[in-house]
């Protein structure tokens, strides 16, 4: 039996330490994204062209309004007419997938990545990282923080500033540190 690359355990949702190849796949990412957001507005082809060449996926009519941040790019999946307004950040050290017809607002980080709460190991500068998943239709108030391994369901309201820390159901409203269902939709 052969020993996992780095990559591989990172994309295994392992512990990991960024090696050389972890590192050429987080620099093609910076380029791509320095392009991206140095490209004048109207660019509206060439940017789609590039977040195409950065993104695992980019539906249909989907608009990204930059600066945008993304760790690689490749593990972040974007639905169908799906708006981003100015300011994501997007540490997809695990997959992000977005999904078709959501809203969101400015400011938004989704953050995949975590270490161990062990200090050597952090100190070592292992990590790890757990999806998110994003329905189709929900709608994310500005500042919304998503933190690793949440699931929001379909057609759910974040509120603006709430950090999401576990999973929300489908057709609900959330806001708050920790965010909290406030009522149903």
């Amino acid at each position: 039996m052969t020993e996992k690359s780095m990559r591989q355990r990172m994309l295994d949702g392992e512990l990991y330490i960024a090696d050389e190849e972890v590192t050429r796949d987080y620099l093609r990412a910076q380029d791509l994204t320095h392009r991206i957001n140095a490209l004048p507005a109207a660019e509206v082809a060439t940017r789609r062209e590039l977040l195409t060449e950065l993104l695992g996926g980019l539906g249909a009519q989907t608009d990204l309004r930059t600066p945008v941040r993304f760790d690689y790019g490749y593990q972040t999946f974007i639905g169908a007419r799906t708006f981003v307004n100015f300011g994501l950040v997007c540490l997809d050290v695990a997959r992000v997938t977005i999904g078709d017809d959501v809203q969101i607002a400015s400011n938004v980080q989704l953050l995949t990545a975590w270490h161990p709460v062990e200090p050597e190991a952090r100190r070592a500068k292992w990590e790890a990282a757990s999806p998110i998943t994003i329905g189709d239709n929900v709608w994310l108030g500005g500042g919304v923080i998503v933190c690793p391994g949440v699931t929001i369901g379909a057609n759910t309201v974040v509120g603006a500033g709430a950090v999401v820390v576990k999973d929300l159901p489908a057709n609900v409203v959330a806001v708050g540190n920790p965010a909290r269902v406030i009522r149903e939709i």
